[in-house]
Order: C-alpha cells, then structure tokens, then sequence
C-alpha cells in the first residue's frame, strides 16, 4: 500500500462543544487535509511541543515519554496512521533501539506529540487519505461555508454526544450505558469517565 507523508498543519477548536478539538495534518505533496478529533490535553501538548520557545516548568507526559525514550536510547522513526474504523485513527510508532526496528501501537494524538519531539515524519496509507481526507475549498460541497466554519461543523458531526455530557442526570440508564460504550470506543476517557460515575450513582454499574 502506498503511504503518503502528512506534515502538522494546525489544531481547530470548537467553541460549540468545549474541549472539542481537530487536528489537522496536510498532505506534504499535495493539497489534501486529514482532520483528526483529540482531546484537550493532547491538544495542549502538541501546540506546547510545536511551540519550540515554551518551556514548561515540569515536564508534562509526553515530554517525559520522550526523555525515558532518549535515556533508554529509543529512537521513534517515524509514526504511521494505519486504520481508520467508525471514525477513530489508529496509528502506530515505528521505534528503534540498538538497530532492532519495533512497532508500538498508539492513540494518533499521542503518536503525532511523540513525532515532534523527536522530529519523526508522519504517514498514512493512500485509502485512509481518500476516504476520510478534504481538499480545501472544495469541502463545502458548494453550501458557502469556509474551511475553518467546515472544520469546525466537521468536529461537532463527529462528536454528538458532546451535546448531551452536560446534562447527564436527565438522560435515560440505557442510553448512558450505549454512551459509555461509544466514548471508550472513540478513546474519550475523560467523558466516558463523566458517564460511569452518573451510572455508579444509580447503581447500574456491570460487576
């Protein structure tokens, strides 16, 4: 399969849905976007790490990731997203240690704050690019709609049920039950964490 490399072109916040956030990689050779939702956390750690001047007193996770690599002389490569299921990327790091390659799977939010610290290029395969991937300007499909307003319709598509977190105790134990699902599904512990303890209220945990 062909891989095409992507470069980090920016991070897009929704203020309709807080902590809602897409980052957009674009493709090197070409004109194509690939927008991918992470949380606020990893949103924050890839603007600090490409913010080369913003030193923060303590290291934060994936700064202290890289320096346990570095110290245990692992180099990442490079990170490759390789599958796309139901709207969730899964990638993989693409490491290295005493010249014995090894692949270490990841959430791509983590994988793309990893790549920049340690300089890594980032790739995906030409049928995720194709099939989840936006030209710009050609996007809005004629609606008007600019890309920073499709970005922003795009995280908030995928994201429906940001419309109903805020509102937890009037929403039905079966539906919390199929939300919990679907936020660990999508790697959103935080929210899904939100979820679970309204079910521990309502003693409608599974032992």
């Amino acid at each position: 399969m062909v891989l095409v490399e992507l470069t980090i072109k920016g991070i897009s916040y929704s203020q309709a849905q807080s902590g809602a956030y897409a980052l957009i990689l674009s493709e090197v050779e070409g004109n194509r976007n690939l927008p991918v939702i992470i949380g606020a956390f990893e949103a924050q750690s890839i603007a600090i790490g490409l913010e080369k001047e913003i030193n923060p007193p303590r290291p934060i996770t994936h700064d202290l990731m890289a320096q346990c690599f570095e110290r245990y002389k692992i180099v990442v490569k490079q990170i490759i997203i390789h599958k796309l299921v139901d709207g969730v990327f899964y990638s993989s790091l693409i490491c290295e240690r005493d010249e014995i390659e090894e692949i270490i799977d990841a959430r791509t939010s983590d994988a793309v704050a990893l790549s920049i610290r340690f300089d890594a290029p980032i790739f995906t395969y030409e049928n995720i690019l194709s099939k989840a991937g936006f030209t710009e300007g050609a996007q809005s499909g004629g609606t008007g709609q600019n890309d920073e307003n499709w970005i922003k319709n795009f995280i908030e598509e995928q994201n429906p049920e940001k419309n109903v977190m805020g509102n937890l105790p009037k929403v039905q134990t079966k539906e919390l039950k199929k939300l919990l699902d679907q936020l660990v599904k999508k790697e959103d512990y935080e929210g899904a964490a939100k979820v679970r303890d309204e079910l521990s209220k309502r003693g409608e945990l599974d032992e």
